[in-house]
């Protein structure tokens, strides 16, 4: 094996331990003269021995021999214990070296350190010093700084506090000085106080009411006397108002919106206003009535209703339109106020009241109703015109009380209708302006109702006698004539009823009912025949000036079946003249009596005599029986009611034809030749020929 081969501990044969001799500690045998302890070298070789290459150090260790790169010879087997000393003692010196460095390193730390504590401990003493002698001063200002923001938050309080219920001299001024415009600033000063007003109560609620009273009674004395400029600066605006177009601007309106939250100075305020247009309506009505002022002052550019209007009528409808006309020019003017800021002035009216000593100590059940708008525009209209209605009252009663004529009253008492209906439609129907209308209205009537009762008066004469050919008297005639030119009045007119029929009743029972009631007395005092023929001319002519007109259906349809009533008695009276006329009237007044007994045999020569009498009837009878209602003017009734009578008659013709043939018959069957036909023969006519000759 040459020598120059490297060698490592992993190439180094393995020496059987039986071979060399050596034999592991378990296979010594046991013997009596073994000693326990081992030597030295031994305990070495077992040591070595009971290493086995699996153990995990031993295994590094050798890992890391052959790391170094040793060379397996003897020398350095023999050396390796060695060198690994040399190179472990070699490595704790430098470790030492190192140590000894770190030590110097440490030392100086150490002296450092020693100084800084040294200089920490001297300034920590001067702190100290310090400190205690700065503790009562940073207590002070500590205290101090407290005092500050505590002073501050005063501060800031008191600030809030005048700003919320201080008014500043410039608000105060706006508010109080009458100098000072009423304008943005004034509302604004006047809603801050109201509203330091309410607040006050908050401040009442504490324990000192000092402060919330003083304030409570300050505030409350510029509030009233803001009130009370407010009252006397719409007051001036008014004057300056352009009354004849009385158009509110929105100042005014805003003024009298606040000012309704003192319901006393709001009504005040409306009472100046009324008088005041008053005053302009009546004396603008005067001018449309005469063309002049009250004063003397003419304007040409108006036409005097009293020069151009001289029908009564005419008079009393340019009066009643022009009061109209003003009535809605006003409404129109107002509603602006009341309607578009009616939520406004009901809620600021509501307040007031409220707030009014008399609410506040009133009794619950005296609650006054809730502001109306529309009702407050509709007074305040209504007192606007009441100084010109109160003129065309008297200018009205006097054109009432002049007439003399029937028709015209009725047409005036029908334009006041109409016109007090539009009024109740423009201001509601509790209105001073409704009630003078409807109070002329009923004059109206009432004079109408006068001279309707002294123009019967004057026809009490009439009414005794009818005329000779039993048609409609004249005063009839006449009334006729007026009640359809009144019915064309009213069928044209605005009527509020819904029962125009029960309405209209009223006029018929003055201009209709006592004409009527005149013909059907002179009727009574007449013949059957000629007061039935009179009474239905009387109707005949009533009813065609009826019938046209809806709202007297009712009273036409009463005429005519009074109408028919009479006709049955014309149908009697032709029916009677048929029977005497005939010659029957005996034979069947003879029959009706024994018509439910066995009246025996007829009378032949009672018979002969009404066959005689029949032929000689028979071919005039229709014409005979027309002309008695010659006097009845509808022909056709006339026609009817003889056809009617003539029907009668052929049916008891008829009956006593059946009389005749019977008894003939029981003559034949009683086997007499000489009777057989005898009555036939006497009394040829048969019920045919009767109705032929009758129709």
């Amino acid at each position: 094996m040459s020598s120059d081969r490297p060698w490592s501990l992993k190439t180094l044969p393995l020496r059987d331990a039986s071979s060399a001799g050596l034999l592991p500690p378990d296979s010594y045998p046991q013997t009596p003269s073994t000693p326990k302890s081992l030597t030295p070298l031994a305990s070495k070789v077992t040591s070595v021995l009971s290493t086995t290459h699996s153990d995990t150090e031993f295994r590094d260790a050798l890992s890391l021999l052959d790391q170094r790169g040793i060379q397996n010879d003897a020398e350095t087997r023999r050396r390796v214990r060695l060198d690994l000393q040399k190179e472990v003692i070699d490595s704790n010196g430098e470790v030492i070296a190192e140590f000894g460095r770190v030590a110097e390193q440490l030392r100086r730390i150490k002296t450092t350190i020693d100084k800084l504590n040294s200089g920490y401990e001297d300034m920590k003493s001067q702190v100290v010093a310090a400190h205690e002698q700065t503790t009562p001063a940073l207590s002070e200002a500590s205290s101090l700084l407290e005092q500050r923001r505590q002073v501050e938050v005063k501060q800031d309080l008191l600030g809030a506090f005048r700003k919320h219920f201080i008014m500043s001299e410039s608000e105060i001024a706006a508010l109080t000085m009458t100098a000072e415009p009423v304008d943005d600033h004034f509302f604004q000063a006047l809603s801050k106080a109201k509203k330091i007003s309410k607040d006050c109560e908050i401040l009442l609620g504490f324990e000192k009411q000092t402060l919330g009273l003083e304030l409570m009674e300050q505030t409350s004395k510029n509030i009233n006397l803001g009130f009370q400029k407010l009252y006397k600066w719409i007051q001036r605006e008014f004057k300056t108002l352009n009354l004849e177009n009385p158009q509110m601007n929105s100042s005014i309106r805003r003024a009298l919106r606040v000012l309704a939250e003192r319901p006393s100075l709001f009504q005040n305020c409306l009472d100046f206003f009324s008088e005041a247009r008053e005053r302009i309506l009546s004396d603008s009505f005067y001018v449309a009535l005469a063309g002049s002022s009250p004063s003397g002052t003419e304007d040409p550019s108006v036409k005097p209703i009293d020069m151009t209007a001289h029908d009564p009528l005419r008079y009393v409808g340019d009066m009643l339109a022009w009061i109209h006309s003003a009535t809605v020019s006003e409404r129109e003017a107002l509603e602006v106020l009341f309607v578009a800021e009616g939520e406004e002035l009901a809620k600021g009216l509501k307040s007031g009241r409220d707030a009014e000593i008399w609410r506040l100590i009133a009794e619950d059940d005296e609650v006054e109703a809730d502001f109306n708008a529309l009702k407050a525009l509709n007074d305040l209209v209504d007192r606007d015109i009441s100084g010109a209605a109160r003129v065309l009252r008297q200018r009205m009663e006097q054109v009432i009380q002049s007439n003399e004529e029937t028709i015209p009253a009725y047409k005036l008492a029908n334009l006041i209708n109409f016109y007090r209906i539009t009024f109740q439609k423009t201001l509601g129907p509790n209105t001073n302006l409704v009630e003078l209308v409807e109070g002329l209205e009923t004059e109206a009537l009432r004079q109408f109702r006068a001279l309707v009762r002294d123009h019967i008066a004057t026809l009490q004469g009439e009414f005794q006698h009818a005329p000779s050919d039993l048609g409609p008297p004249a005063f009839l005639q006449d009334s006729l004539k007026q009640l359809k030119a009144i019915s064309k009045t009213y069928d044209s007119s605005l009527s509020a009823s819904e029962d125009r029929e029960s309405e209209f009743e009223n006029v018929l029972a003055e201009a209709f009912e006592p004409f009527m009631a005149g013909c059907e007395n002179m009727a009574k005092v007449m013949k059957d025949q000629k007061g039935a023929i009179f009474l239905i001319n009387c109707i005949s002519s009533a009813t065609a000036c009826l019938e046209p007109f809806d709202f007297t259906r009712r009273r036409t349809q009463q005429l005519q079946g009074k109408s028919k009533e009479e006709a049955k008695k014309l149908v009697v009276s032709q029916y009677n003249f048929f029977r005497k006329g005939s010659g029957l009237d005996p034979i069947f007044s003879f029959l009706e009596e024994n018509k439910d007994k066995d009246a025996g045999p007829l009378d032949e020569k009672l018979l002969g005599q009404a066959s005689q009498t029949l032929d000689d009837f028979l071919p005039s009878a229709l014409m005979d029986a027309m002309e008695n209602l010659k006097h009845l003017q509808d022909s056709k009734l006339a026609r009817k009611v003889t056809e009617e009578a003539a029907e009668q008659f052929c049916n008891d013709f008829e009956e006593l034809e059946e009389v005749i043939l019977e008894e003939d018959e029981d003559s034949a069957d009683s086997d007499d030749e000489e009777e057989e036909g005898r009555l036939r023969s006497v009394f040829p006519r048969t019920t045919a020929e009767i109705r032929v000759l009758l129709s």
